[in-house]
């Protein structure tokens, strides 16, 4: 057999290496012994190629023999065979390259490799039970794509080389050639990944694997591959969704392999391990660098399945995909779905900002300017109140400030947003926008369900909040995201570095706008407190109402209702009106009989009548004695008793009450009553607010809850306060109408602060503590 390779690359060496360097790298190269999931069969062979190779460089004239052909620039075969007659084993043999070509045309014909041979390089020639030994030696030397085509023609199930013992003894030589094999497409695929091709390196590794699955052999190595193929799946999504977007099924493939990864890991701030070197926070920047490449209905059908799970951070990206679809796309419906789930956010980080401005965008700018005040942002409110210094509120500020934050922070994460200019103007003047905004009820702030403890100190909770707070662009800067460089092995992602801030006061300040008139002018104000309550003038109606009570409510809306038929019959023909009239006369006679019988058969069911005689009956002497009326079981309560410390039963009593008040208020029944049974200031205007808020909105939410007491602690100094502390499971679901908006399940641990008013437990507030 002739196989491409020369004995100066048998050893390692160059073709000026001495006779030192030649013993050297013999005596090296016999030490290192190949794998040890080799045959013996294979190692004799490779060193058996080991000790010619030497044989015959450290021999001077059959190494000048040997350098004449190797220096040659041509090789004729005829002329070869006179040149090299000084050697028994360098003569070259005319049918001797079938075995390349066999292999060559094979794969070209699976089409897994293109690469052809040099026709010049040099040779030498074998025997058949040195093969083996070739492979193993072309796979140390980094030829992998030359042992995959010289081997794989022989695995192949039409060729019987192998079985018919050509190269040894089959039940040896066919698992180490199907080792080397698969080794030399393990390192081929470690080698295109450090060169950036990772769809060929997922390749070249799946091929080893599936090689090495239908023969059977070698676990530990299919494993190897397996851990490498984990791995390299980051690098393949990157890759396949920065495609462009004509490649549909190369990106769906990667956004397929990102949500197996997803599922693997429990969610994109999950702790699970789905083998791909990333930790928490380098998987977090990994999904910030994959953003830009994703479309914003990409993004908002990946994010809003992981807000599901729940997921804090899903819930966050999901509400910057509603906030860009909806301003890109003039929809303020899904604004105000992101405002909705931004309630979710609240209660464990500060989001006043953002929710400032979906208010804006929805034209609430008295919510607006409230969330400002709440805000702990510094350099946001600097930049907002800088630019508002001739206004009486902040609202020019926050117009400026939201219109900097889209087209910095919020666009270019996605790649059909990113080259889209940003206008408040344009989006106000929108007809569509004006028609919802007109639409939309008076909107009162959402309180937060859970009043947020202080910061937590431990080492878990800080690294939480800072993997939080790494996916959050600050919306006080501006520049880019952070770039993720992957390598292969454990990524090692950097943290981003410093962007720079808004420079300068003098930002050109937009023209405000008026959202809530659909004639106004562009160069209108922003919507003010002022335009806002002109723009809800069912407020005053409301309380008129609320004022006559719910009597005065029912009579006009008898009188409307009365006012509407009387306008119906009088436009009327003459001949619909009299058979009307006839018809009414009708209904009011069979009324009567109605009610006639059913008067008869009350009486006859109610006994005998009061007429005639009656039996004597004396008030002193009762012919019958009555037994004393025992008195009736208190109805259970929502509150402890009166008198009495709180137990751990009382307090299990009134914290379930407390849930099942919350769960009917916040529900789509919106018995907003049920908190004044539970409650006390500062917690029930708090949450009465809420839940007219999103009975008003058509919002409403859906709970599951099991509680546990775990400590109920009296106060000393004042008995009518105690504290209890339970560890609350919620499972909540929220509605923006009839379409669920998000869901999470929740485990608690919460402080509730009692108070006995009037001789009444109440719920005055609570906190969520570590």
């Amino acid at each position: 057999m002739l196989i491409p390779l020369d004995y100066y690359r048998i050893l390692g060496l160059p073709i000026q290496a001495t006779a030192e360097q030649l013993q050297q790298a013999h005596r090296d190269r016999t030490l290192q012994l190949p794998r040890r999931e080799y045959s013996e069969v294979a190692i004799v062979a490779r060193k058996q190629l080991l000790d010619e190779a030497y044989a015959v460089l450290s021999d001077s004239e059959g190494r000048k023999a040997y350098d004449a052909s190797f220096l040659a620039k041509t090789y004729d075969r005829e002329s070869e065979a006179g040149i090299l007659g000084q050697h028994p084993r360098l003569k070259a043999s005319t049918g001797a390259a079938t075995v390349l070509q066999e292999a060559e045309a094979d794969w070209q014909e699976s089409g897994v490799l293109d690469a052809t041979p040099d026709p010049h390089t040099p040779s030498i020639e074998i025997d058949d039970n040195q093969f083996v030994g070739v492979l193993l030696v072309l796979q140390e030397l980094g030829e992998y794509e030359l042992v995959q085509k010289l081997g794989r023609p022989y695995l192949n199930n039409g060729s019987s080389a192998i079985a018919q013992g050509r190269f040894g003894d089959p039940q040896l030589v066919r698992p180490d050639i199907v080792l080397t094999i698969a080794l030399s497409c393990l390192e081929l695929g470690r080698e295109q990944w450090q060169q950036g091709q990772y769809q060929n390196a997922t390749k070249s590794l799946d091929a080893g694997q599936e090689l090495l699955l239908r023969e059977s052999l070698f676990p530990s190595v299919r494993g190897e591959m397996q851990t490498d193929i984990y791995k390299l799946r980051p690098y393949n999504i990157l890759q396949l969704l920065s495609l462009p977007e004509e490649k549909v099924s190369e990106r769906r493939q990667g956004l397929k392999i990102l949500r197996e990864m997803l599922e693997e890991r429990g969610g994109i701030d999950g702790s699970d391990d789905d083998r791909s070197g990333l930790g928490i926070e380098d998987f977090l920047r990994f999904v910030q660098q994959l953003r830009k490449h994703l479309t914003s209905s990409e993004q908002q059908t990946l994010f809003e399945a992981e807000a599901a799970r729940p997921s804090a951070v899903g819930t966050y990206l999901s509400v910057y995909t509603l906030l860009a679809q909806g301003f890109a796309a003039r929809q303020p419906s899904m604004i105000r779905r992101a405002k909705l789930m931004l309630m979710q956010l609240g209660r464990r980080q500060d989001v006043h900002l953002e929710k400032a401005v979906c208010s804006l965008l929805l034209g609430q700018t008295e919510e607006a300017s409230r969330a400002l005040e709440l805000s702990s942002e510094k350099e946001p409110l600097a930049f907002i109140r800088e630019n508002s210094q001739d206004s009486p509120d902040l609202l020019p500020g926050l117009c400026l400030y939201a219109e900097h934050w889209l087209q910095e922070e919020v666009f270019p994460h996605f790649r059909d947003l990113a080259k889209q200019s940003v206008s408040l103007k344009d989006y106000f003047a929108d007809p569509k926008v004006q028609a919802y905004l007109e639409s939309l009820p008076l909107d009162t702030e959402t309180a937060n369900e859970w009043v947020v403890a202080q910061p937590r100190s431990t080492a878990k909770a800080q690294a939480r909040a800072a993997l939080t707070s790494s996916l959050q662009p600050s919306p006080a800067i501006t520049g880019r995201s952070p770039t993720v460089t992957l390598t292969p092995g454990p990524a090692i992602i950097p943290p981003p570095g410093p962007s720079p801030k808004y420079e300068g006061t003098a930002a050109p300040p937009i023209p405000p706008v008026t959202p809530q008139n659909s004639t106004a002018t562009p160069t209108a104000h922003p919507p003010s407190s002022t335009s806002k309550e002109r723009r809800r003038p069912h407020s005053s109606r409301r309380s008129a109402k609320s004022s006559a009570g719910p009597m005065g409510d029912l009579v006009d809306r008898a009188r409307t209702l009365g006012s509407q038929i009387s306008a119906q019959v009088k436009s009327m023909p003459r001949n619909r009106l009299a058979l009307l009239l006839v018809a009414g006369f009708l209904s009011l006679l069979i009324l009567w009989l109605i009610f006639s019988i059913l008067g008869g058969i009350l009486q006859a069911l109610s006994g005998p009548s009061l007429q005639g005689e009656q039996a004597l009956v004396s008030l002193e002497a009762p012919p019958i004695e009555i037994p004393p009326l025992a008195p009736a079981a208190p109805e259970p309560g929502p509150v402890a008793p009166a008198s009495g410390s709180v137990t751990e039963e009382t307090a299990q009593q009134m914290i379930q009450s407390w849930l099942s008040a919350k769960a009917a208020a916040l529900g789509p029944n919106h018995a907003i009553d049920e908190l004044k049974q539970v409650l006390t200031e500062p917690a029930l205007s708090r949450w009465q607010l809420m839940a007219e808020a999103q009975q008003r909105n058509n919002a409403h939410q859906r709970y599951t809850h099991k509680l546990e007491i775990t400590k109920v602690t009296t106060n000393p100094t004042n008995p009518d306060r105690t504290e209890v502390e339970a560890q609350v499971t919620e499972k909540a679901e929220v509605f923006d109408r009839e379409q669920l908006v998000t869901s999470r399940n929740e485990n608690l641990r919460i402080r509730y602060d009692l108070i006995r008013q009037d001789g009444q437990w109440r719920i005055m507030d609570w906190q969520v503590m570590k």
